[in-house]
């Protein structure tokens, strides 16, 4: 496996391999300023993660002091209480759903705490409860069990119609819930590992049935927290709230390998409402994040949009995808999405908005801010052909709108394409604007800006140069140069 989180050594030493006549310019102009804050900040992320991998790593030779557990529900249990061990051999199935029958006796009092101790603690998929905090201490790991008969089978989502993988039923998640309020999944950093290896293998090797299951799964439910924990190697989509509402997601780290770990998306929102994400460190092998609202003629008759989701203060990296997507699957609509103060480093791509015919609905008021990317092939991209449709009852004639999408004070080193905005006759892309971009590009081509039917304009002055497409304003918003025509085409994929 590839390993998923950088070096910290690694890192500094790459960084500092720019010399004093680069570094000294950098702190003379704002937007370096904050790229160099936020790889400050991302080293500092790292080292901490690192730090607490190997005191896990070696529990056994640690004496510092064990953190008290704090108690945020009126009762609190320990999950020993029940009868588990946390050897990593013996099955826990039973002792966590005894813990939550107890806790949803307590709605009344205000809900119950089940704090989860350190150890290794294998258990099949469970239930949760209204009213709960799931508390996992310092070097407390719950790890899903590998062998899929434990696993049990769901119906499909209805906004996708089929399982994701497969036509029927689809594994449930292994940390589940329905219809509840007032959820919170938190800790001290402690882990929820799904020990998804078996499940990637077995995915590659065409063995599984039914599409693999999420790692955390909470669907039709309100007021939900997840806080200082750290989630890895998930089967399928890391963390995936459906159909929810008010939900914070802040310091949390996702980590899957960047290579040959399929489907691994970090954080899905999937048509949801009222959703902060904030403070995380995500390297997956799939979307770091990817916001979603159903699949086509199933997604267009479920009717959820994803709307209102704030997504700001992160570090993500995704080799194989992107580090925050759009889609493709968003056929409900996805609406009033803020991405701010972001850093992308060593990914395919950073930023994506993927739909298609067939999709309908729109993408709209969706703005981009302070965002910094460092050695990225390609760094915005919009496209509009992403022609994957559960079965052929899809209706072609469903065509989604996109307009309405701005991005400022988008800045970089290392970055092949900056720009590819790739619509069609059938779904032109409309109102995009650029103002405050300055991007070190490692390709020198001529069309880097790629574009192909978009309307939009530019603020002021940015680099690399935009597409012919875009009109220019200067920066009092005086129109300098009206585009001679919106759906010139100049989309090379062949860099």
């Amino acid at each position: 496996m590839v390993e998923t989180t950088p070096s910290p050594l690694a890192s500094r030493f790459n960084y500092q391999r720019l010399d004093l006549k680069r570094c000294v310019p950098a702190f003379l102009s704002s937007h370096k300023i904050l790229f160099t804050l936020l790889w400050i900040a991302a080293f500092a992320s790292v080292f901490l993660w690192q730090r607490n991998a190997v005191r896990g790593g070696f529990a056994a030779f640690w004496h510092g002091p064990v953190r008290p557990i704090p108690k945020l529900r009126p009762v609190a249990f320990n999950l020993t209480d029940f009868g588990a061990v946390g050897d990593g051999v013996t099955l826990n199935t039973e002792a966590f759903e005894r813990a939550v029958s107890a806790i949803s006796k307590l709605a009344r009092r205000g809900g119950g705490q089940l704090n989860v101790p350190p150890g290794k603690w294998l258990t099949a998929p469970f239930n949760l409860t209204s009213h709960m905090t799931l508390f996992l201490a310092e070097d407390a790991v719950i790890l899903g069990i590998q062998d899929e008969k434990y696993w049990p089978l769901m119906p499909p989502l209805p906004s996708y119609g089929y399982g994701r993988e497969h036509p029927g039923p689809r594994y449930g998640s292994l940390i589940h819930g329905q219809n509840l309020r007032d959820i919170v999944i938190t800790g001290h950093n402690g882990t929820i590992d799904g020990q998804g290896q078996t499940w990637w293998k077995k995915y590659r090797q065409k063995l599984l049935n039914h599409t693999r299951g999420p790692l955390v799964q909470i669907m039709w439910s309100s007021d939900i927290a997840f806080m200082n924990i750290t989630l890895r190697n998930s089967p399928f989509w890391t963390l995936h709230p459906y159909d929810c509402k008010n939900v914070t997601i802040r310091n949390v780290t996702i980590l899957a390998p960047i290579f040959e770990a399929p489907n691994t998306d970090g954080i899905d929102p999937d048509s949801c409402e009222d959703m902060v994400i904030e403070d995380c460190y995500i390297s997956v092998g799939d979307d770091a994040i990817a916001i979603k609202s159903g699949w086509d003629q199933y997604g267009i008759a479920y009717g959820r949009p994803s709307t209102n989701i704030l997504i700001r203060n992160l570090v993500v990296r995704s080799m194989v995808s992107a580090g925050i997507s759009i889609g493709s699957e968003m056929s409900g609509g996805v609406s009033s999405v803020t991405v701010e103060n972001l850093l992308v480093w060593s990914s395919r791509r950073a930023v994506r908005i993927k739909t298609a015919p067939g999709r309908g609905a729109y993408v709209r008021n969706i703005t981009y801010r302070n965002l910094t990317f460092d050695d990225v092939r390609v760094g915005i991209v919009i496209k509009t052909d992403y022609n994957e449709h559960p079965d052929e009852g899809y209706d072609p004639k469903a065509v989604p709108t996109l307009q309405d999408i701005s991005f400022s004070g988008i800045h970089g080193q290392g970055v092949r394409v900056p720009v590819r905005i790739h619509g069609s006759e059938e779904i032109p892309v409309r109102n995009v604007t650029f103002q405050d971009m300055s991007v070190g590009l490692t390709y020198k081509k001529k069309h880097i800006f790629q574009c192909a039917f978009v309307q939009g304009r530019v603020i002021g002055t940015i680099f690399p140069a935009p597409c012919e497409n875009l009109d220019r304003y200067d920066e009092q918003g005086k129109l300098v140069k009206l585009s001679v025509s919106q759906n010139i085409t100049d989309i090379d994929y062949d860099f």
